[in-house]
C-alpha cells in the first residue's frame, strides 16, 4: 500500500491482546493505528486525533460503547464506525445501526475480513469526500436549519431565532439541542445526557443538565415555567418534542 494511501485508524477496545493484535496488523498493513482502552480515554483521543477510522468495543470501562457511538455522531456523521463486539444477538446490532455504525463485526473474527471491511469502509468514506468536494457542500444532517414552533435554530452559523430575539449558541447548548432532537419524543435520562452530552459517567451529582434545560426554556418556551417542548419526566429525567 502506498504512503499516501495511510490512514489513521483508532481502536477503542480494552483487551489489551486484541488491541495490539489490531495495532500491529493495521500498520503492516499501511495504516497508522492508535489504542484507548476505554470510553473516555476514546472520546479524548477521537477529538484530539480526528482519526479516519474507527473500530469500537461495545463493552467497555467507564463508557460503553454505545454512549460513545452516540457521543461521537452528534459532533461527526461522517467518520467511518465499525464495531469489533463479543454481543451478536439482533437487538445489539440494530441498537448499533440505529445510531450509525457503518459494519459490524462479532468476535471471534476472520483476520483477513476485518482488514478487508477496513479497506472497504476507508475506500467508501474517500468516494463520499470526492462527491461531497465536486458538489461544493460541507453539510451534516444537522447543519442547516431545525424549526419547531416559533423558533429556528440554525445549525451552520450557532445561532437561533426564538421569543427573546436573535442569539448565539454556545458548542455545547448546539451539542445538547442535537441530542434531543435526534431523540425527539424519546425520555432521556440525566446519566444518559451527561453520558453522551459531555462523557461523564459514574454517578456524579451534578446539576450541567438542569442548568442547560432552564436555559433552553428561556429561550424557546413561550412559559418557561409551564414548558411544552422541554419537558421534564420526574425521576427520569427530559423529554423533548413538538408537533
Amino acid at each position: 500500500m502506498e504512503q499516501s494511501n495511510k490512514k489513521r485508524i483508532l481502536v477503542i477496545e480494552d483487551d489489551a491482546h486484541i488491541a495490539e493484535g489490531l495495532k500491529l496488523n493495521l500498520s503492516l498493513h499501511g495504516h497508522e493505528a492508535e489504542i484507548a482502552v476505554d470510553g473516555i480515554d476514546g472520546l479524548e483521543k477521537w477529538r484530539d486525533w480526528r482519526p479516519d477510522l474507527i473500530v469500537l468495543d461495545l463493552m467497555l470501562p467507564a463508557i460503553d460503547g454505545i454512549s460513545v457511538l452516540r457521543n461521537i455522531r452528534l459532533e461527526d456523521e461522517r467518520v467511518p464506525i465499525l464495531i469489533l463486539s463479543a454481543k451478536g444477538e439482533t437487538d445489539d446490532k440494530v441498537e448499533c445501526f440505529k445510531y450509525g455504525v457503518d459494519d459490524y463485526i462479532q468476535k471471534p473474527f476472520n483476520l483477513d475480513e476485518f482488514l478487508l471491511r477496513v479497506d472497504r469502509l476507508l475506500t467508501r468514506v474517500s468516494w463520499s469526500n470526492l462527491d461531497r468536494e465536486a458538489n461544493e457542500t460541507n453539510y451534516s444532517s444537522f447543519e442547516g436549519y431545525y424549526k419547531f414552533g416559533s423558533n429556528r435554530i440554525d445549525f451552520n452559523t450557532a445561532t437561533a431565532n426564538c421569543k427573546i430575539g436573535k442569539i448565539s449558541l454556545t458548542e455545547q447548548e448546539l451539542k445538547l439541542l442535537k441530542l434531543f432532537i435526534t431523540n425527539r419524543g424519546k425520555p432521556l435520562s440525566r446519566k444518559q445526557l451527561l453520558e453522551i452530552g459531555w462523557g461523564y459517567t459514574g454517578i456524579i451529582k451534578t446539576r450541567t443538565v438542569d442548568n442547560f434545560i432552564v436555559r433552553f426554556r428561556k429561550y424557546f418556551e413561550d412559559s418557561p415555567k409551564k414548558p411544552v417542548y422541554f419537558k421534564s419526566l420526574r425521576s427520569v429525567g427530559y423529554i423533548f418534542d413538538h408537533d
